[in-house]
């Protein structure tokens, strides 16, 4: 049998465009495995090689996400040389560029479940990501911290990188300016926070993120 080519309809990047076009051309999901194989003119069993279902795919969509991100900063000059704060800022910012790249849909496929709890469940997977992520960096700080008093919990701050990663994507969803400013200066806020917290210094960035989180729910 004649070996496949990378660019057979069957590989798994190709299956995760032609759901992603399928989803946003019908605006709902496909009714099948059968049915979506068969439109793909692949064989149904192509796809259970690649997934179990389409609540996998989905997992997999926003995983492909997360390590599309990972590979943009890893590239970045003096990446290594940057501090957790600055490496932490980078990959939101960089995140937020995938998603912004895949826009509608991201909206389509949160918007469409409407239901926190099965949007949690496609996000599973993206959470342990960024929750690895964010541990790895703070492991890094407290190894260079002589006095354990000065250490951060691991656990907290990977946990709070999580939930952090929640409120910009909503604020991200909702964001109407150009070119989505608004999110570039909440993540630059939030993340100077969640830093500043953690390393116990004055509380001036909290109030100012405070009065920006305020000024635009009003607005």
């Amino acid at each position: 049998m004649a070996k496949q080519t990378k660019t057979a309809k069957n590989t798994k990047e190709n299956i995760i465009d032609a759901y992603m076009d399928y989803v946003l051309e019908h605006e709902h999901e496909p009714k099948s495995v059968y049915k979506f194989a068969k439109d793909l003119k692949i064989k149904e069993s192509d796809f259970y090689s690649h997934f179990g279902s389409f609540k996998g795919l989905k997992q997999h969509i926003w995983n492909t996400f997360y390590n599309n991100t990972i590979e943009v900063i890893s590239k970045a000059d003096g990446y290594e040389n940057y501090s957790s704060r600055e490496k932490m800022l980078i990959f939101f910012y960089t995140m937020f560029e995938v998603l912004t790249a895949n826009r509608s849909y991201v909206l389509f496929t949160l918007d469409e479940e409407n239901d926190m709890m099965k949007n949690m469940n496609q996000l599973k997977e993206l959470r342990k990501h960024i929750k690895s992520f964010a541990k790895e960096l703070i492991q890094i700080d407290n190894d260079d911290k002589q006095i354990s008093i000065l250490k951060r919990n691991e656990s907290v701050f990977s946990e709070g990188a999580w939930i952090q990663f929640l409120f910009l994507l909503k604020f991200w969803m909702d964001d109407n300016s150009a070119e989505f400013e608004k999110t570039d200066i909440a993540i630059e806020k939030s993340v100077n926070t969640i830093f500043d917290v953690f390393d116990n210094t004055p509380l001036e960035q909290v109030i100012d993120f405070g009065k920006f989180l305020y000024k635009e729910r009003v607005r």
